[in-house]
């Protein structure tokens, strides 16, 4: 009798058990269900708003244009630079005794863990297209529907139905990888800027006002504040940036100035355009242009082999620097010096120049290691004017100064400055005469000479333009000037 019981309890507790299961799981599938359409919700509302701003933007572009004058660039520096660098008169060594030789390190390269970029899809859908970025290959794949052709002539609905056009395609996985891309090489702005222009170009089959719109779309939807602007027969990309750009043409509106850029280092000459008065919904972003020590960079160095001669003593360095960077800054558009003083050296070219410097200045004092420098920087390299070189004012990074075979006054002067901070770990600045520049160290000892004051700080006077000259020793040329220290 009482396993009968057991066994009928045993039946309706797992009959109810049954039912409980049965019950929970259907509720769990329920709530399952209201979580996905939950999301559909949402991504169906995202996607309304989506369509609604470019809809509204379309509309805006088919109205609100109006014809400017696009200013000509600014010139940094108008005064005629020096044809021939003079030699400095042979002076007796007044190198002040210390008790200790400076101390010389060479700074360990800076281990950049390689960035985690967005995850994608195993294959994106999309055709594929592979572009060359400065010597390296990236893979992209993309909707055909995003390669359309501009319809003529141009005016402000041919660009309004431009942009309706690819606002419909599938553009969300391409602005991912783009994303991913720009995390995994560490670009900065220019190089992203770039990147959209090469894979726009590409995409388009070098049609140049297709590229531009192309730029401008995906730049618009990546959050940058890119505007165009177009004539009877071109596009132009426009965008606003946080540092002075020279020589490149621009616009102003709300006081923000809008340059009208070229990523192949060509500029534009332009005279009246058509363009309009406002942003794509959701763009604050301007162009930082300062330049780090990675960016752009392709792991393949190439050699140079430099000599000089300090105290009765030959020195041979050689020198390395990475091809793709230097590709890069011959796009750059120029800008303010305090940039290039405080630009990052990547360490292809760093750490081997360094070590070797470092290893002939061993035991020197510091007012002797900074005279090996200037040495180093005034004799190894021949000196030639920009306008002579390249046929117009061009500011260079030190990496592109070891790279070319001439430089000039502020290029020797960048250089200098970094082989100065980074191996003795002394105060340096800039200085800016009329049509020269040149540089000048806070030392740690007393040195005698030519100098500068700057934040209640003596800094002497180290011209690497000047050859043979050593710390304290001005340009005779330039002495009548008081230079504008140029800080970073």
């Amino acid at each position: 009798m009482k396993i009968k019981n057991f066994t009928a309890i045993s039946l309706l507790s797992g009959l109810m058990l049954f039912c409980v299961s049965s019950s929970a799981n259907d509720e769990f599938q329920q709530w399952m269900q209201q979580q996905s359409q939950g999301v559909t919700a949402q991504k169906k509302e995202f996607q309304e708003y989506k369509d609604k701003r470019d809809k509204e933007f379309t509309d805006f572009l088919k109205a609100q244009w109006k014809a400017v004058d696009i200013v000509k660039g600014e010139v940094r520096d108008e005064a005629p630079k020096p044809d021939v660098m003079p030699i400095a008169p042979p002076v007796a060594e007044t190198v002040v005794e210390t008790e200790k030789p400076v101390v010389v390190s060479v700074p360990k390269p800076v281990v950049i863990k390689k960035p985690v970029p967005v995850p994608l899809a195993a294959v994106p859908k999309g055709r594929p297209i592979s572009i060359n970025f400065f010597g390296k290959q990236v893979q992209f794949y993309y909707d055909a529907s995003l390669k359309h052709r501009l319809s003529s002539p141009i005016n402000k609905n041919a660009v309004s139905d431009y942009w309706s056009a690819l606002s419909r395609a599938e553009y969300e996985e391409l602005l991912k990888q783009l994303r991913a891309q720009k995390i995994l090489l560490q670009l900065n702005d220019w190089a992203f800027a770039s990147l959209v222009n090469k894979l726009a170009v590409a995409i388009n089959n070098n049609r140049r006002n297709e590229s531009a719109l192309l730029s401008w779309f995906l730049m618009a939807k990546s959050g940058y504040r890119a505007r165009i602007a177009y004539d009877r027969t071109s596009i132009y990309l426009l965008v606003p940036s946080q540092h002075e750009m020279f020589e490149v043409s621009y616009f102003t509106f709300s006081g923000i100035r809008y340059y009208a850029v070229e990523f192949d280092g060509n500029k534009h000459k332009l005279g009246q355009v058509f363009t309009y008065d406002g942003e794509y919904p959701d763009t604050t972003k301007d162009f930082n242009m300062q330049v780090t020590s990675v960016v752009a960079s392709n792991d393949k160095d190439e050699r140079r082999h430099l000599s000089f001669e300090f105290e009765s003593k030959k020195y041979n360095i050689d020198v390395a620097y990475d091809r793709g960077r230097v590709k890069f800054f011959s796009t750059y558009p120029q800008l303010n010096l305090d940039l290039y003083f405080s630009s990052g050296v990547y360490k292809v070219t760093a750490t081997p120049l360094q070590k070797q410097l470092a290893v002939h200045m061993q035991g020197m004092s510091e007012q002797q290691a900074v005279n090996f420098l200037l040495r180093f920087v005034q004799t190894s390299l021949q000196y030639e004017t920009d306008e002579a070189q390249f046929g117009e004012e061009n500011y260079l990074f030190p990496e592109e100064t070891l790279f070319y075979p001439y430089s000039d006054c502020e290029d020797r002067a960048i250089l200098f400055a970094w082989l100065v901070k980074s191996l003795l770990n002394l105060q340096v600045v800039g200085l800016d005469y009329p049509g020269h520049v040149a540089a000048a160290v806070h030392f740690n000892e007393a040195v005698a000479g030519d100098s500068v004051s700057y934040k209640g700080k003596r800094y002497i006077v180290t011209d690497p333009t000047y050859i043979n000259a050593n710390a304290g020793m001005t340009m005779p040329d330039f002495k009548k000037y008081k230079p504008t220290v140029i800080n970073y």
